[in-house]
């Protein structure tokens, strides 16, 4: 018996749809934070959600999403769902900076898509994704680290501009002179999940927790200013943070992290944190 799919955006005003879209995001809690913690704020709106949902439909029934906006991300993707994906993303033409997601269906994603939308400007074929559920019994905190205020908004930036040139290779000043990203920093100031060490008015050492569910969080934009690498700010200064999200936040605590800043995961199996899995990154 054949099995009859398609693939559609889903509709932003059907709460049915709405509802099975969240019970495939809560499959996989830590693999999809990013994109479940703006279902749950815009529900399925491309305007308030920052691009379409597409859905992949097989026997009538919903299984697998992909989020098409500024990231292509796959979501809960089956080898036929991605297929049906790379053709719809193919039709529509690349308009995202990047695609990133599970490493599996990701790569499966780009192998697809490369003859038409390559070269990339760089491939993170193995990004090992990381989790931890409890502080570190040897680790003490860094006091220093600190919510940041609304009105240090000039101190964090810098810092914030210096990781991502540092981290993507491109300024997120460059386009619309910085505009999105200064907001999406605000709105992380805002909602008290950006946090920095601060001495004499400069950073050195920051960290968000970016994606953020009832279930999993996700820190991003771990930073330490070039002169204070290697003294030993990373490890007290991620347990400060990962206090603030398992006691504010959520129960389990994940990130992602390039396969080859042996440093930076060598800090983070020192606080407690596990490979669990890999991502993927293909940037534009």
């Amino acid at each position: 018996m054949l099995t009859q799919t398609t693939t559609k955006v889903l509709e932003a005003g059907d709460p049915g749809v709405l509802a099975a879209a969240l019970e495939i995001l809560e499959r996989e809690p830590v693999n999809n934070a990013f994109v479940a913690a703006r279902v749950h704020v815009a529900g399925l709106d491309p305007w308030r959600l920052g691009g379409e949902m597409w859905g992949w439909y097989a026997d009538g029934r919903l299984r697998s999403l992909c989020y098409a906006g500024a990231n292509l991300v796959p979501i809960c993707a089956t080898p036929d769902a991605v297929r049906a994906f790379a053709d719809r993303a193919r039709r529509a033409g690349r308009r995202c900076s990047s695609v990133v997601g599970p490493a599996e269906p990701t790569a499966l994603l780009w192998k697809l898509l490369e003859p038409s939308w390559g070269p990339a400007r760089e491939v993170r074929s193995h990004q090992p994704l990381m989790v931890t559920d409890r502080m570190p019994h040897d680790i003490e905190p860094d006091p220093g680290v600190r919510r940041i205020r609304k009105d240090e908004m000039d101190v964090i930036m810098p810092a914030c501009i210096a990781m991502f040139t540092e981290e993507v290779g491109v300024s997120p000043m460059a386009g619309d002179g910085g505009l999105l990203y200064q907001a999406r920093v605000a709105e992380l100031v805002g909602s008290g999940r950006s946090f920095a060490r601060i001495e004499n008015g400069r950073v050195v050492f920051k960290a968000e927790i970016g994606a953020a569910t009832a279930g999993a969080c996700q820190i991003q934009g771990v930073w330490v200013a070039p002169e204070y690498r290697g003294q030993g700010l990373s490890v007290p200064g991620m347990a400060a943070v990962l206090r603030y999200a398992l006691a504010d936040v959520a129960p389990v605590v994940s990130l992602y992290v390039n396969d080859f800043n042996t440093p930076a995961r060598a800090s983070y199996r020192r606080v407690g944190f596990r490979e669990v899995g890999a991502f993927m990154s293909v940037l534009f």
